[in-house]
């Protein structure tokens, strides 16, 4: 049994006694799941989490969104007092149309960017048999009981955070998202770009299925209405999503605020991978010596009981069945 500094406090003796509290790494010792409040962290980022490829991608992506937005929500609101200022800024109306057309071709690119990435990274993990499903944006049951979990604690009915994975429940929901919002939008962007194809394209699809709904000249027009009305809501509830939700839980959160360079560095804090990826963080824990060590020397500064070190590199200690949903890379202990 661990016993932890301060043990005689009730509510730390309650928390310790969880099953689930400390997690055991071999060459390391016990490690207990709020170890992140005692660590010390690189604003800049302490451990490798994103590929080049996908800082550039993010750079790509929120650059030109700023500038879709900005142009384009100015023309959809051009009777607003605030409008002609932002249009001005870009050169007037026409000019902003153009810019608007630019920003979207970049955007569709880094999409491709992304796929071709996400696609090419993965036949080179599964070649080299070292694709792990639960490090990706794939969604999982244990994502739902994390929800809870996270929900729990926040309400102050669990002692501590779920132990969660490379890539949190809220993440993978942003991530859908912007699946979405993407598809919606450049698929809707197109349609308004090239009515003609889309006039032309739609009664003969159409015809296929129903000769009768295909020669109605009406079946054109109301796809173009439908994507004037998907692109203009899309871009709004984009924008609020983005303002409110990802820049707030990224950026402006406690122990973010006021900036995390992660998607500048491709790196993140130690802090922040143990709060929220804690999974990961026990993968670098294997791969990575020098945390090993800093972990090790922490527990014991801090009091815990910790292992005889380790001169190779550690092994995975008995996994489970891939089968099983809630499969992790370590031995729980109490």
């Amino acid at each position: 049994m661990v016993a932890p500094p301060d043990a005689a406090a009730p509510a730390v003796e309650k928390t310790a006694a969880r099953e689930d509290y400390y997690t055991y790494v071999e060459g390391v010792g016990h490690i207990p799941r709020d170890i992140y409040k005692h660590v010390k962290s690189d604003p800049t980022g302490d451990l490798h989490r994103y590929s080049p490829h996908i800082v550039i991608q993010h750079i790509l992506v929120s650059s030109t969104f700023i500038v879709l937005a900005a142009t384009g929500l100015s023309l959809l609101f051009a009777d607003t007092f605030w409008a002609p200022y932002v249009t001005k800024l870009f050169g007037g109306a026409d000019l902003a149309r153009y810019v608007h057309r630019v920003a979207a071709a970049i955007m569709i690119f880094a999409a491709v960017y992304h796929i071709l990435t996400i696609v090419a990274g993965t036949i080179q993990k599964v070649l080299k048999n070292e694709f792990d499903y639960r490090r990706t944006q794939i969604p999982r049951l244990k994502d739902l009981y994390d929800v809870i979990h996270d929900i729990k604690y926040f309400l102050g009915l669990e002692p501590f955070r779920p132990k969660m994975e490379k890539f949190c429940y809220k993440q993978k929901l942003h991530y859908l998202a912007i699946i979405w919002g993407t598809t919606v939008l450049v698929t809707a962007g197109l349609a308004l770009l090239y009515p003609g194809a889309i006039a032309k394209t739609i009664p003969e699809a159409l015809f296929k299925i129903s000769p009768q709904a295909a020669t109605s000249g009406a079946v054109p027009s109301f796809f173009q209405d439908l994507a004037r009305l998907m692109h203009a809501d899309e871009a709004v509830m984009a924008l609020v999503v983005i303002a409110l939700w990802h820049l707030a839980n990224v950026h402006i959160v406690p122990g973010r605020f006021p900036f995390q360079w992660t998607f500048l560095t491709g790196r993140i804090t130690r802090e922040h991978q143990i709060e929220e990826h804690f999974l990961e963080y026990i993968r670098d824990l294997e791969k990575i010596p020098e945390e090993r060590e800093y972990m090790r020397n922490l527990l014991i500064e801090k009091g815990y009981e910790v292992s005889e070190p380790m001169n190779t590199t550690l092994s995975r200690q008995t996994p489970e069945p891939a089968s099983t949903e809630e499969s992790t890379p370590v031995k729980e202990e109490n």
